[in-house]
């Protein structure tokens, strides 16, 4: 049976992943490694603790030393790699984080499956290491130039070229993942459409950057998890594949799309001082993924957004203990400290 190393498998779209593995791929065991900052929740992967295929391991992915004495006793035979500082309102307020975790956390990476000889390693990052497009600009492709904006997209762009270097110089047997915006269960509710259901949900203001209009493109989480895994089980090594979700949406669009689903008036909505640098409009053009390996998007955003609204009204009391810091808790009895600081 393979043994696939996760890393970030506490995070919104790692747990999706871990839980998508388990659940399509019978002959694959997952050792989840994931350091618990705040964004990782154990309560993500409840009901897996006593699968015999998954097992969760308490690492800091930048310390060399202590992931490999974390799997000292497994044989890994491929990496999928998430874990990574992703919001970019943190990264503006400080990115040394960043820094840590998304580029020397990825070389080290880089370093342990080297030496472990793995046969796939696969870097998933983000659409926004390519910079921003106009509204007439063709949407990115793998071919255009990495031109990041913000602390955490130069971080992930840093992170994808110490990838490509490793393939270029040792043979490294990397892939990379380039994928737009998902949404869906378990999503961290800093972000933005999390944030709006749960707002919406206790009738509370819905903040939205300058006047809303900023294009994003849309993934529902389970189609991006399937993509990863088909570009892990069929990608070509060196590769970049853009994941993405074809429906591109101004931020405003999403927001009225969920007062919609939830019945609340749209004079909730509260708009606020734009964050720096706030880039306009990202879109994919995942052509090669599709022509290359098949892979096409099922879920589209209208169907997205209606069972991610339903799926935050049925788990409230997850969000809700995310939104107070409960779900810290379970670090403090499983280690024996609070974990989880941001």
């Amino acid at each position: 049976m393979k043994t696939i190393l996760v890393t970030g498998g506490a995070g919104f779209i790692g747990s999706n992943y871990v839980r998508h593995v388990l659940t399509t791929c019978e002959d694959v065991r997952v050792v989840n490694l994931d350091v618990l900052t705040y964004a990782g929740n154990l309560e993500n992967l409840e009901g897996l603790e006593d699968d015999p295929r998954y097992r969760f391991v308490r690492a800091d992915i930048a310390d060399a030393g202590a992931v490999e004495a974390a799997v000292a006793d497994e044989t890994v035979d491929e990496v999928v790699h998430f874990a990574a500082e992703s919001h970019v309102d943190r990264s503006i307020e400080d990115a040394s984080a960043f820094l840590r975790t998304n580029v020397v956390g990825t070389q080290a990476l880089i370093d342990f499956a080297r030496a472990r000889e793995v046969a796939r390693f696969v870097h998933v990052s983000t659409d926004e290491v390519y910079g921003q497009l106009g509204p007439d600009d063709p949407a990115f492709t793998e071919e255009t130039p990495i031109q990041p904006n913000s602390p955490y997209s130069a971080s992930k762009a840093s992170s994808d070229l110490l990838v490509r270097a490793a393939c270029h110089t040792h043979g490294f047997p990397g892939l990379i993942t380039r994928c737009s915006n998902n949404y869906g269960p378990y999503q961290f509710p800093e972000k933005l459409i999390p944030l709006m259901i749960s707002n919406a949900l206790e009738d509370r203001p819905l903040p939205v950057y300058g006047d809303g209009l900023n294009v994003r493109d849309w993934i529902w989480v389970e189609d991006h998890c399937a993509a990863v895994d088909v570009v892990r089980q069929r990608g070509e090594l060196g590769q970049v594949y853009n994941i993405g979700g074809r429906s591109e949406r101004t931020n405003l669009d999403v927001v009225k799309a969920i007062l919609g689903q939830l019945g609340k008036p749209e004079s909730l909505i509260e708009f606020v001082k734009d964050r720096p640098g706030h880039d306009q409009r990202y879109a994919i053009d995942d052509s090669k993924i599709t022509a290359a390996l098949g892979f096409v998007p099922k879920v589209g955003f209208d169907e997205g957004i209606r069972q991610t609204v339903a799926w935050y009204t049925a788990n409230e009391t997850w969000w809700q203990r995310v939104k107070s810091e409960a779900y810290r808790d379970y670090y403090e009895r499983m280690y024996g400290e609070r974990t989880g600081e941001g």
